[in-house]
């Protein structure tokens, strides 16, 4: 019989305010008061791609291009959510999703054929992750720090295997290129790879004991150790989850793209942790959702191509995106500062 004095790894000490609960399904999760401005916001945007390019927009191509696009960075995204809601950060997302995507590519790799080509983009995605996880949980280094030192690391590894080179994907192995152009229902198999992950990650967040503890470790590390949780093990964990959802994206990237190239995932980082903060999560951890962070990244999709179909500057792109930021993060402050006591 267990001791009953004894905390339970799940539930936080005496006195101290329990991690949020989890919505207790998508639908409920979608009409939360932040998720229904979310909602607004990609209806308005609808609009405006309906009234400048009715005919360009309101096309399946362009429904697809839209899903496509989503698909690889929304990967990314849901590793992403994990990490933030964990009261960590990484940057180094699109650099690691290069480095998986070249070592995939590379001839030696290609050689055994396109499962071994997928099993080596998720592994090494993985261990990059961990490398994270360890230096930051064990090695008591900054989130920003060690992340920041492996984006450099991996792009730079990434450029040297490649030799700055773009890397095709061998005829012999088109059935990594088939998940772009095979096609169910008009959609891309690659989309329903995304909404898998998705999937996964959502019931990872809010139907086992890793999500609970993953709002606790964000909410309050030291009440969640205090709780029985071990946090560095749990920070390690969510590093390699990021990771993972790294590798799957480089799986993605080159069945749209037929190549690993070290320039992949440039500025990969920035979409994925503006989606997740857009989402409602907090940037101090303890607080997001995975529909959220979903909902952010189909609003700077939708950004992206719209300022594609209408020709505009591709810095001024850039320049909306950052004050979309800015303005999540302000209400962000604004709203804890009313539930504050």
């Amino acid at each position: 019989m267990s001791d009953p004095t004894k905390p339970r790894a799940d539930s936080g000490p005496v006195g101290t305010v329990s991690p949020p609960r989890p919505a207790r399904n998508p639908l409920r999760g979608l009409i939360e008061g932040g998720h229904v401005g979310l909602l607004v916001a990609i209806a308005l945007l609808v609009v405006v791609g309906l009234v400048t390019r009715p005919t360009a927009f309101a096309t399946t191509s362009n429904l697809v291009s839209i899903l496509s696009l989503a698909a690889t960075i929304g990967v990314i995204t849901v590793g992403a959510t994990f990490v933030i809601i964990g009261g960590g950060i990484d940057l180094s997302v699109g650099a690691i999703m290069a480095l998986a995507s070249v070592w995939a590519t590379t001839v030696a790799t290609q050689e055994f054929g396109p499962v071994v080509m997928a099993i080596c983009a998720i592994l090494v995605g993985t261990g990059a992750g961990l490398v994270n996880g360890l230096l930051i949980a064990y090695g008591r280094l900054v989130p920003f720090i060690a992340t920041l030192a492996m984006l450099v690391a991996a792009r730079g590894l990434a450029q040297r295997m490649s030799d700055r080179k773009t890397q095709l994907i061998q005829a012999d192995n088109s059935a990594i290129v088939e998940l772009s152009t095979t096609r169910v229902l008009g959609v891309p198999l690659l989309v329903y790879v995304f909404a898998l992950v998705v999937a996964l990650g959502w019931v990872l967040l809010n139907r086992t004991t890793f999500g609970r503890r993953t709002y606790a470790v964000g909410g309050n590390p030291e009440a969640a150790r205090l709780a029985g949780i071990d946090v560095r093990r749990h920070t390690m964990l969510l590093y390699a989850l990021s990771g993972l959802c790294c590798g799957i994206a480089a799986i993605l990237i080159m069945a749209r793209t037929t190549t690993g190239s070290s320039t992949h995932g440039d500025l990969y980082e920035l979409d994925a942790i503006a989606a997740v903060i857009i989402g409602g999560t907090l940037l101090t951890g303890g607080r997001g959702t995975i529909i959220g962070s979903i909902l952010g990244l189909l609003i700077f999709t939708l950004i992206t191509n719209l300022f594609i179909l209408n020709g505009l500057n591709t810095s001024d792109q850039l320049i909306a995106k950052g004050l979309i930021i800015v303005v999540a993060v302000l209400l962000q402050r604004r709203n804890l500062k009313e539930r504050a006591p």
